[in-house]
């Protein structure tokens, strides 16, 4: 049974970027699910598109009228505009199965043992774990690059760079960092980061990495030279 809808980390540099969202669901068009916003609890208005594995449980099993807690996946296209990616609902207490096409990390618990709704970390949390490639800390800027899992016929996506807001020293950049952020509007604002380690530059010796189940690729990093 799961009791949380983000993964635990299993590995020192497992990439990802996933988080929860309170907010309602609002399509752009009301035959075609796939593509709208999150009006959130706050009055922001984030602009979003629903996976297909989580597709069938907004068209089945939920009221949209409703605000539910989000499980999402990060992105920004444009500055200081964030976009999000809806893999999951998190919601237990209504939600008695999980859907088959959701995404493992957004499954809720089982209804003969019952978790609760509400998250330890509380909505609108983040977890981001990459590379620092910028970082400005008397502006409150940071980029973090994240790199993602193979997709199944085999290609590899780009890594894509989230901007982030918050302090995090210039002698970290280059480095693996883990960050817990709060959203805030458009913006995420990092809380609390770990330095995990320095992160193998192009042209540096390394081995190919693990993947994250539901998430992104987990390379095995040596420190630059």
């Amino acid at each position: 049974m799961r009791h949380h809808p983000i993964s635990p980390v299993t590995e020192p540099l497992q990439y990802r970027a996933i988080g929860v969202v309170r907010g309602q669901y609002v399509p752009t068009d009301s035959e075609q699910l796939t593509r709208g916003l999150i009006r959130t609890d706050d009055g922001s208005e984030i602009d979003a598109v629903v996976l297909g594995r989580v597709l069938s449980l907004v068209r089945r099993h939920l009221d949209l009228d409703r605000s539910h807690l989000w499980v999402v996946y990060p992105r920004c296209r444009e500055a200081g505009s964030l976009h999000l990616q809806m893999v999951g609902v998190w919601e237990p207490s209504t939600l008695s199965e999980p859907d088959p096409d959701a995404d493992p990390d957004a499954a809720p618990a089982d209804q003969a043992e019952p978790a609760s709704d509400a998250l330890p970390e509380g909505d609108d949390y983040f977890s981001v774990r990459g590379e620092l490639i910028y970082t400005r800390p008397d502006s409150n800027e940071l980029v973090v690059k994240v790199r993602q899992r193979p997709r199944p016929d085999g290609s590899r996506p780009q890594p894509f760079k989230l901007p982030l807001s918050g302090k995090v020293p210039l002698e970290h950049l280059r480095h693996f960092v883990a960050l817990d952020l709060r959203r805030q509007g458009q913006n995420l604002q990092v809380e609390r980061f770990e330095v995990i380690g320095p992160v193998a530059q192009r042209g540096s010796r390394g081995g190919k990495g693990r993947t994250e189940r539901g998430g992104h690729r987990t390379p095995v990093s040596r420190p630059a030279h």
